[in-house]
Order: C-alpha cells, then sequence, then structure tokens
C-alpha cells in the first residue's frame, strides 16, 4: 500500500492574523488639577526641581518662605494648608503646588537674596518657573485674613503656568 499525502498540506494556510489589543490612549495634555503639597524646600535645587514640575503641568507653585523660630509663619502656615489641602482652593482654576522654603536650612545658601526675600513669612507664587514679584505677599494682616489670602490663591491658580504679574524687566532691563 502506497500513502499518498492529502492535498490539504499542499495548501497554504492563510497568515496568522496579528494580535490586537483594547487599550486607551492616555491624553498628554490633560493634567491633574488637583492641589499639590510637597516637602519642605531645604535647598536650591529642592525649589529648582518644584518650579519644574509645576512648570510642566502648567500650575503655579506657591511657596512659603519661613524659619523655625517665626511665630508669624507658624500662624500662617496652618491657615495656608488648610485653604489648599482641605478647601482645595484653586482646583477649579487649574491648581495649586505649595511649599514650604526653610530660610534658616544650613543648605539654603543665598536664595532668599536671589528671590528678594526680605521678611518673614512670604507669600511668593512661581508662574512658568518666574518669580511673581508683583503679587508677592508679605504683610502678616493679609496672610492671616482668609479672604484676602483665598483671593490671592485663587488669582495665582487662575494665572496657572501663564506669566504676568512677573519680576518686570529682564536681566538686561528689557
Amino acid at each position: 500500500m502506497i500513502l499518498r499525502p492529502s492535498p490539504s498540506l499542499f495548501l497554504r494556510s492563510a497568515p496568522p492574523r496579528p494580535q490586537t489589543r483594547a487599550f486607551t490612549l492616555l491624553n498628554p495634555t490633560a493634567r491633574s488639577h488637583k492641589n499639590r503639597l510637597f516637602d519642605s524646600v531645604r535647598q536650591p535645587t529642592d525649589l529648582h526641581t518644584l518650579t519644574l514640575l509645576n512648570a510642566a503641568d502648567n500650575r503655579a507653585l506657591i511657596t512659603l518662605w519661613s524659619a523655625s523660630w517665626c511665630t508669624s509663619c507658624q500662624a500662617v502656615k496652618p491657615l495656608l494648608r488648610s485653604l489648599i489641602e482641605d478647601e482645595r482652593v484653586g482646583e477649579r482654576e487649574g491648581g495649586l503646588g505649595f511649599v514650604e522654603v526653610e530660610i534658616d536650612s544650613s543648605l539654603i545658601g543665598d536664595l532668599p537674596i536671589i528671590y528678594r526675600i526680605n521678611s518673614m513669612p512670604t507669600l511668593l507664587a512661581f508662574s512658568r518657573q518666574e518669580a511673581q514679584e508683583d503679587t508677592k505677599l508679605t504683610r502678616v494682616e493679609d496672610m492671616t485674613n482668609k479672604d484676602t489670602l483665598r483671593n490671592w490663591l485663587l488669582d495665582e491658580a487662575r494665572r496657572g503656568g501663564r506669566q504676568g504679574g512677573g519680576g518686570g524687566k529682564g536681566w538686561f532691563g528689557w
């Protein structure tokens, strides 16, 4: 008996179908609008990193310049944290980042001089890594007034990652 191969063996099979998976495209332009609180800044590189991070998210970074011995700073900090963390002021406007800059850190260097911090506490916002010198708060009365502080935070959140209210002229007076 002679065995002959089946004609089906010579038929070409269909090429394998590529496997497909369903996946969701993440929108790289969609950012979380939640407020973010960061660990204290104790050296210049920490602040630089946070300004970059918040600029990438088009979010204003609120900095509270303080020292451990400053009693006014200790009065402002809980009120500010409450507005940002508990009441979520600024989230509808795009969100806020918040960090305390510890001026009495041994590693802080000349950072307060660079940003013209001449009183404590000082609230200074950053938009697109630019210090918003024109909107800086230095009066303790303004920082301990909940309505004034809320309005200031809302204004800074609306500005978000857009410039405006910055330090005025650039390095060369332009």
